[in-house]
């Protein structure tokens, strides 16, 4: 009888995934990273992921026609990344390559026979000629473009371009060596020496090779930045906090401070300091990459604060003492973006358009703010380029594509290599607020199918997404993991599914206090009453089928999905785990390697009862588990754990496993083989 219905099942699937496109058409577009511009302003160049071929693309004026610079095919599961053009502009260096987990093995989901570390190859832009540099990561081109420095194991290496001569380290030193760069005449190499509770300005003297500390203390000294005229040397003083879990609301510490070092007196001075209260956390990776100061043509400091509960920009003038709010409104600032002219900052922003991000042009002589976006389109990543932009742009039924405006003439760059075949029958989702029983609110958006019928009930599923500290938008996401989410969103929307995603409390883009609630994560899980109310409002629409609601998610996404099946399994019919947190004691010490459970007993009962596991007891609903067993982010354990659990309750427990796949899938295929499972598992819930 079960074989019988099996097959009738596999016959109803062939010819529902018959009549509408597949998944894979809708995450086939090639998706676009790394976009970077030469010195001049006169060419660009990024990285387009077409299927898990990697390649990077070149254009320069004055057509800026898009061509191939590389020619790797295939699905290969190899990373490219950190494209730099050298200051003369007549060669790029790019990274090739994975990184290794803690036993030293570089991912290699393909099973390839040779070596995956990250790898430096540099490409002549003249003659077209590619060459293999060394293993390493991070470069960084001397002033001059000769010289190339870099990270080789925990050392920072260099190497003469003009040389035959393998590369060699630089300095001995203690610590882990991060944030390297040159000064602008090129005879010093600032960097910061990470030691565990602190950390120090280093600088190495190329003349003299002589090892610096100028100044040392108790705190995390980090993101030095040089003066236009290497001068000056200015950086963050960040006061350590000890004993403080991550996934814990974090509002309040010892102000941080910049300081700047005068580089004829090797004498350091604090120039200004952060209020208590809001602002005196330094938030990380917002914004985003690397930088947190940027220096004015007129010696002003430019960094972001949180002081009005939004990462913001601010100026302050060291000689009259003068701070000044560049970026007001509501909204935070994502990430900024230098210029080649030196008198600009180029944003990424959702001030203004809180569900989406918009690109902002700040003039670093009169700190006027321009707005380069086009309403109701996702910008991000904008580069100067002589006479104009280049910028990644979406919108609610485009993915992400890189765009130029030149002359003030806008259009798609390689425009040729967007798919014919790409789905027309996108929806434009909803903005809506979801409150709690706590009555905290959080946002959320709705994908209703097309020719929506309001008479008719529809199954429905729940996208949650990872970090925390995520936001979906009202489009295609600016990061590939969650352009491929919001791709499936749309396809169930397409296949007679109301999709609702959630931006659950703690995630980014809504302010301090909406990412910092006090209960979150591991010191509460409060996020979880956000999944009940979405599952309620839902469950309240006439148009919505009560007993078919699924949530679906990874990572953190993957922590809530198990906590809605474990606490609430009346409101769910089934879940898709994938790579999810389930004990918070045991996924902790990946991130904070000094958390030892047993040693913070009351830490680790608050941990634990903010974990699934700790309701997994009520978990009736068929769940299906979707991991890589490379995972460096969620221990592949948490699956594996849950599953045996599970299992002896006599819940249903299906799997997919990747293997030395790691947390966000390098292989394309992996993405569509864990939505077609996903897919064919939730369809067959919901049958009768």
């Amino acid at each position: 009888m079960k074989k019988i219905f099996f097959l009738a099942w596999t016959f109803l699937f062939l010819a529902f995934i018959g009549k509408s496109q597949n998944i894979s058409e809708y995450l086939a577009t090639p998706f676009p990273t790394d976009l970077t511009a030469s010195p001049d302003g006169k060419s660009v160049a990024w990285v387009f992921n077409s299927e898990g071929e990697r390649n990077i693309f070149f254009a320069k004026a004055p057509d800026f026609e898009a061509r191939p610079l590389t020619t790797y095919i295939g699905d290969n599961g190899v990373g490219i990344g950190s494209l730099t053009f050298s200051p003369d502009g007549k060669s790029l260096v790019y990274v090739r390559g994975n990184s290794k987990n803690s036993a030293g093995e570089a991912a290699n989901p393909a099973q390839l026979q040779e070596n995956t570390d990250f790898k430096i190859h540099l490409i002549d832009l003249e003659s077209g000629d590619e060459r293999l540099l060394s293993e390493g990561s991070g470069p960084v081109f001397s002033p001059d473009s000769r010289m190339l420095i870099f990270r080789k194991g925990r050392d920072l290496h260099q190497l003469d371009l003009n040389s035959n001569e393998p590369s060699s380290k630089i300095f001995q030193a203690r610590g882990s060596i991060g944030s390297y760069a040159f000064s602008p005449d090129g005879k010093w190499i600032s960097f910061v020496s990470n030691r565990g509770d602190h950390s120090f300005i280093g600088l190495w003297n190329r003349e003299k090779q002589s090892l610096h500390y100028p100044e040392t203390s108790l705190d995390h000294d980090r993101y030095p930045a040089w003066s236009p005229d290497g001068t000056k040397l200015a950086y963050l003083r960040i006061p350590n906090v000890n004993n403080k879990l991550p996934f814990t609301s974090h509002k309040e510490a010892n102000p941080w401070s910049i300081r700047v070092l005068n580089m004829d007196t090797m004498k350091a001075a604090e120039v200004w300091l952060a209020d208590p209260g809001k602002g005196s956390v330094v938030v990380r990776d917002i914004p985003a990459e690397s930088d947190r100061i940027w220096w004015t043509p007129n010696g002003s400091l430019v960094f972001p604060w949180e002081k009005n509960g939004w990462v913001q920009l601010y100026a302050f003038n060291p000689t009259n003492g003068q701070i000044q709010h560049l970026t007001k409104g509501q909204g935070f600032v994502e990430k900024v973006n230098t210029s080649y002219l030196g008198n600009e900052l180029l944003l990424t922003s959702n001030i203004g358009d809180i569900e989406r991000r918009k690109i902002y042009r700040l003039d670093l002589n009169s700190f006027e703010l321009e707005d380069l976006s086009e309403k109701g389109n996702i910008n991000w990543t904008p580069v100067r380029i002589e006479n104009g932009f280049v910028f990644l742009s979406s919108t609610g039924t485009r993915p992400a594509w890189p765009m130029i405006r030149y002359y003030n003439q806008e259009k798609l760059l390689a425009e040729d290599l967007f798919p014919e075949n790409f789905p027309k029958n996108l929806v434009t989702p909803i903005g809506l607020d979801i409150q709690a029983s706590d009555g905290f609110k959080s946002r959320a958006q709705l994908f209703l199918p097309p020719n929506h019928d309001p008479n008719k009930q529809y199954p429905a599923v729940i996208f949650l997404h990872g970090g925390s500290r995520r936001q979906m938008l009202l489009g295609f996401n600016y990061s590939q993991y969650y352009s491929n989410a919001y791709a499936l969103q749309q396809y169930f929307a397409a296949n007679g599914f109301i999709a609702l995603t959630l931006n659950y409390r703690s995630g980014i883009g809504y302010g301090l206090d909406f990412r910092e609630e006090e209960n979150y994560g591991a010191g509460g899980a409060s996020e979880v009453l956000d999944l009940l109310a979405a599952a309620d409002y839902l469950a309240a629409r006439p148009d919505v089928d009560d007993e078919k609601i699924i949530p679906w998610g990874g990572s953190y996404g993957g922590f809530l999905t198990a906590h809605g099946l474990a606490q609430a399994p009346e409101k769910f019919l089934a879940g898709v785990d994938i790579h999810g947190v389930h004990n918070w004691n045991q996924e902790i010490p990946v991130f904070a390697p000094w958390y030892e459970p047993e040693k913070f007993p009351e830490m680790a009962a608050l941990a634990f009862q903010s974990s699934s596991m700790a309701y997994v007891e009520n978990w009736e609903d068929p769940v299906l588990l979707i991991h890589g067993d490379d995972d460096r982010n969620v221990l592949f354990s948490e699956s594996v754990e849950l599953a045996e659990i599970l299992r002896k309750q006599g819940v249903s427990v299906e799997q997919l496993v990747f293997p030395d796949e790691v947390h966000s899938f390098i292989l394309h295929r992996n993405w569509v083989k864990a939505y077609e499972a996903a897919i064919e598992f939730i369809q067959r819930q919901i049958q009768p």
